[in-house]
């Protein structure tokens, strides 16, 4: 049996509004779990409180991912900042900038 290996290059990632989007599912999240807390009798009758639970997990882990996806854009800002790595960066220092 051969490995398989892709005949074509892989597409370019898709770019998109990343921090927008996770703030929006980690607001989301918390907000379904606000709105299960007045039920939260009902779901513990039914042995459904981990309905609650899961969307505080969601929340939180919502927080862990806006931290990430924050630091990532701000890392790829820094690196499209840094000249090509064929130039003479101590040229690109001592430039102006307008």
């Amino acid at each position: 049996m051969t490995k398989w290996t892709p005949t074509h290059e892989a597409p370019e990632p898709l770019e998109g509004p990343v921090v927008a989007t996770v703030i929006g599912g980690t607001i989301l999240w918390f907000v379904l779990f606000l709105a299960q807390l007045p039920f939260y009798g009902w779901f513990d009758d039914h042995g459904h409180t981990w309905w609650v639970w899961t969307c505080l997990a969601g929340a939180g882990l919502g927080l862990i991912g806006i931290w990430y996806v924050r630091g990532r854009e701000a890392a790829i800002k820094r690196d499209s900042a840094v000249p090509e790595a064929g130039t003479d960066r101590s040229a690109a220092r001592d430039r102006p900038t307008a």
